[in-house]
């Protein structure tokens, strides 16, 4: 079975798992503060066993009791936002042309071979990440690096094949241009990050996916697919050091580094995300709904206010009218008594150097300003009025949704493979439940104070009743008290 799609992760919290490494860090800091009590079921979890080659390939796996079927992937910290105007959409473009054969298997052959295996072989794309991953039977566990190494370092990238993926991938853009989320939320990037990397979009403009060219794409996989840029992740019936062997056939032969003359090349990107105070406004008249994301500069991965603003997203909370999910929140209780808005959730999206803190709102147009003076005056008013109970119940609920994300092998190896990428290693649940817990009130008004106090947002409007908003200047006067 074969799937890809596009990963934008913008509700994030990502848990991470396994006990390991960290834990006598985390235990300490324990034993200082002498009020965290670790439950049994964090320090009986299966151990991450992480190995890194002399090419800067790093190998992660957690092996868990009594499975039989084991998920394997390669993570590449390569995504939209490494590209640039000349190949913007490569890294997505690839991800398609990787099922449409190579130079040991035809597409056929290789959709024939995953069928037989009852395997299941998966992609996906982000702004900072590209994914290949196959779940199978235990003992199938070396034909799937086999299968993943072929496809990702053998495509056959057929002339013809990619003409044809053209249309594909123009009629995906239209189906992604009909999602309000997804539209508003490419618009907030472009905005927020004008003239950087990470305003890019993940399929690239249509042009260059008219554009695109064999070379462009070996180009893409020739300055990219590099040793230290990769991450070889398992979970479930794996052995580590069949992995390990397994990574070092396939993938041992990886270039290490890049010339000073393609670091320099149009094919490469490395810039800094830079947030750019700033709005766009896409009016509709015939659109009776409003959909509006509303976002301040957030948090790195390495932050140290990322955990702190995972409390703060589970502070402000979500509400959908449609679902009837419980009001957890002031802002939520407001635009339900009120009927603001069909649908308001928090988002907080992390990356290497920078972030995404905000909210995205469905709305009537005739709703859109009051609204957005709702939205308004919760974020300033929460900044002073955070107590210990709403940061406890809000740890509660960060931790249970991190642990439930980790239910499978599959979510447990695409948890290793990112950990590794954004943080260099694996965080154990001791240490995020350590880290978790050291939160105070105060820490996290602090966090709220940096990203909201006298700070400029962006803002991305989409449909009807958008000309209604506030302005920019009015926005930013009142998300905070003065």
């Amino acid at each position: 079975m074969f799937g890809h799609k596009l990963r934008r992760c913008f509700f994030s919290s990502h848990a991470p798992s396994s006990v390991a490494r960290c834990l006598s860090t985390a235990c300490e800091g324990a034993a200082v503060s002498g009020a965290i009590k670790f439950p049994s079921y964090l320090l009986t979890s299966p151990t991450t066993d992480q190995s890194q080659f002399r090419s800067g390939l790093r190998v992660a796996s957690e092996s868990m009791l009594g499975a039989n079927t084991a998920t394997v992937g390669v993570w590449i910290d390569a995504g939209s936002r490494y590209e640039t105007d000349h190949n913007n959409g490569a890294a997505h473009f690839l991800e398609h042309m990787a099922f449409k054969g190579t130079s040991k298997r035809t597409q056929q052959q290789l959709e024939v071979e995953i069928e037989n295996m009852g395997g299941h072989l998966n992609a996906y794309t982000s702004r900072e990440q590209t994914v290949y991953f196959a779940k199978v039977f235990e003992k199938d566990v070396p034909r799937a690096m086999d299968i993943l190494s072929d496809i990702l370092l053998r495509s056959q990238l057929d002339p013809e094949a990619i003409n044809r993926e053209r249309g594909v991938i123009l009629r995906e853009m239209k189906e992604v241009n009909k999602q309000p989320e997804e539209l508003v939320l490419d618009h907030l990037h472009a905005t927020a990050f004008q003239g950087c990397g990470l305003g890019r979009t993940i399929l690239g403009p249509t042009n260059n996916i008219r554009t695109l060219t064999r070379r462009d794409l070996r180009t893409y996989i020739d300055t990219h697919y590099l040793a230290p840029q990769m991450v070889v992740a398992g979970a479930g019936a794996i052995d580590h050091k069949e992995l390990c062997d397994l990574a070092d056939y396939h993938f041992g032969g990886l270039r290490t580094e890049l010339s000073e003359q393609e670091k320099n090349s149009d094919a490469v990107c490395m810039d800094n995300g830079e947030f750019v105070g700033s709005d766009v406004r896409i009016h509709f008249e015939s659109d009776d709904m409003a959909y509006i994301a509303l976002a301040f500069e957030g948090s790195s991965w390495t932050s140290e206010y990322a955990f702190p603003l995972m409390l703060l997203q589970t502070l402000l909370g979500s509400f959908d009218r449609a679902a009837g999910k419980t009001i957890t929140s002031q802002l939520c209780f407001d635009v339900a008594t009120n009927e603001l808005a069909h649908s308001i959730s928090t988002f907080n999206t992390c990356y290497k150097d920078t972030g995404l803190f905000g909210l995205y709102a469905v709305a009537e147009k005739d709703k859109v300003g009051d609204l957005m003076k709702t939205l308004c005056s919760n974020v300033a008013h929460l900044v002073d009025n955070i107590t210990e109970a709403d940061v406890e119940r809000a740890k509660i609920a960060l931790k249970a949704t991190m642990l439930m994300g980790l239910d499978g092998n599959t979510n447990v190896c695409e948890d290793i493979g990112r950990q590794l990428l954004t943080y260099g290693r694996r965080l154990t649940p001791a240490e995020i439940f350590h880290r978790i817990e050291e939160l105070s009130s105060e820490d996290v008004k602090t966090a709220a104070y940096q990203t909201f106090h006298d700070k400029n947002h962006a803002m991305a409007a989409v449909g009807g009743g958008v000309n209604e908003l506030p302005d920019y200047d009015w926005i930013r006067d009142h998300s905070y008290s003065r």
